[in-house]
């Protein structure tokens, strides 16, 4: 009885949950030109357009400036901050839904260490409840990896208002994302039971050493396989490795700690790929090093404590600034289970406040991300010629209380900002009378 009881709770649930967004619909292609007014423009490089003017035709950004004449559709956005659509540089977006309580929810990760060929871009859940959510913030792009132990997958770069997956991929098969393991010995919290012999510990280090070993040994086969015009059987593996070679796909690499970081930049040097550090948060310490192997950096968690007492405490705020200094290409995410990627504007904000000027904490979620993922020509600035992912906020798109988010464009389409939020805020003013 109890038995039945949880499970009509369950399908309660799930029922509510499916018609949340019901009525929440993927905008259709732009056709046309609009224009959006007396705006003041954060380029997205550095530059702001004060009382300007953007001109949108089809998809595409035709005209930025001041001295435009706009006619016909023309959206007034005088005393308003315009923005480049802000894109979250990597994430399981889609892929996670309810972590850790429904597994039916969840499709990012698959058996084993070594799945070079899977693609997360396939597996994308684009009528995830939290999409809507990002858009309301001013998200259009994601950059999809999947999770894993070794060599996870390949990634894509996914907007956010779309049918199904083939309508959300932007650009497809990015990078291959490799989790470094740990190279920190931590002491056990229980040494043993008193009046017996303590088990030896296994070394992590060394463990985790040989784990990096076999997958350079991987890397080295691969590279040769890559070299060979013919091949008398079709490796998938070795395949899904090839584009690292030719420099066409990046390594994403999550690593935190110096050790690793050296790991990374070894990588780099020994097979002559483009490396992406994910996590990154001693990288402050190696900053020279890596942008002298031109090694990009995404940073993960802002809000959170340093690697070890020794460091100062508000060390992760500092680091977007050091790394500028330093001349490293960085970008800001927000990969907190809790907030689900929605404080990514706020991180920005933080990092203003540790050195960045406004302008470059902009970038850091906007331009640079496009830099790292190869889409600068495309998006990340608001320049002609571009994509029109646009977002118009009524204030400070940085600072909480004046981030409010009025409207976004995907590729020149006016998306809805609604999601299973607003929808339960308006349903319940309407019950009490309040709205």
């Amino acid at each position: 009885m109890k038995k039945t009881f949880f499970i009509i709770q369950i399908a309660v649930l799930f029922s509510f949950g499916a018609k949340a967004q019901d009525d929440i619909y993927p905008a259709p292609p732009q056709k046309g030109t609009f224009y959006i007014t007396n705006a003041t423009i954060h380029v997205g490089n550095g530059t702001v357009i004060n009382n300007g003017t953007i001109k949108v035709t089809d998809e595409k950004i035709v005209q930025v400036g001041t001295n435009i004449t706009a006619s016909g559709d023309v959206i007034d956005a005088k005393g308003k901050q315009v923005y480049p659509g802000l894109i979250l540089p990597e994430s399981d977006l889609g892929l996670k839904e309810i972590a850790n309580a429904v597994r039916g929810s969840n499709d990012y990760q698959e058996l084993g260490e070594w799945n070079p060929n899977v693609q997360s871009a396939v597996a994308y859940n684009s009528d995830s409840k939290i999409i809507n959510t990002l858009k309301a913030n001013g998200i259009v792009l994601t950059h999809v990896a999947p999770a894993g132990s070794l060599i996870a997958g390949t990634t894509s770069v996914m907007q956010l208002d779309a049918w199904n997956w083939e309508d959300a991929l932007y650009k497809r098969n990015t990078g291959i994302v490799f989790y470094m393991p740990s190279l920190i010995n931590r002491r056990p919290r229980f040494a043993g039971v008193r009046g017996q012999q303590p088990q030896p510990e296994p070394d992590p280090v060394k463990e985790g050493l040989d784990k990096i070993e076999e997958v350079k040994k991987v890397f080295r086969e691969a590279k040769a396989y890559s070299q060979e015009p013919d091949h008398a059987q079709t490796n998938l593996k070795f395949e899904a490795l090839k584009p690292l070679f030719t420099k066409e796909e990046k390594l994403f690499i999550h690593a935190d700690v110096v050790k690793q970081l050296l790991v990374a930049v070894d990588f780099a040097k020994e097979f002559g790929i483009n490396v992406v550090v994910v996590g990154g948060t001693e990288s402050w310490q190696i900053a020279h090093l890596l942008k002298k192997n031109n090694i990009s950096v995404i940073l993960s968690r802002e809000y959170n404590l340093p690697e070890t007492e020794d460091d100062d405490v508000d060390q992760p705020f500092k680091t977007p600034f050091i790394l500028k200094q330093a001349g490293v290409l960085f970008a800001l995410n927000d990969d907190n289970d809790e907030t689900r990627y929605r404080n990514l504007t706020f991180n920005a904000g933080t990092a203003a406040a540790y050195g960045l000027t406004k302008e470059e904490a902009l970038q850091s979620i906007t331009l640079n991300p496009a830099k790292i993922l190869g889409i600068d020509d495309r998006t990340g600035t608001i320049e002609e010629g571009k994509d029109a992912n646009i977002v118009i906020s009524d204030g400070d798109i940085l600072d909480m209380r004046t981030s409010i988010v009025s409207a976004v464009f995907i590729q020149g389409r006016k998306v809805s900002l609604e999601n299973k939020q607003t929808q339960l805020y308006n349903r319940y003013m309407t019950k009490y009378g309040l709205k």
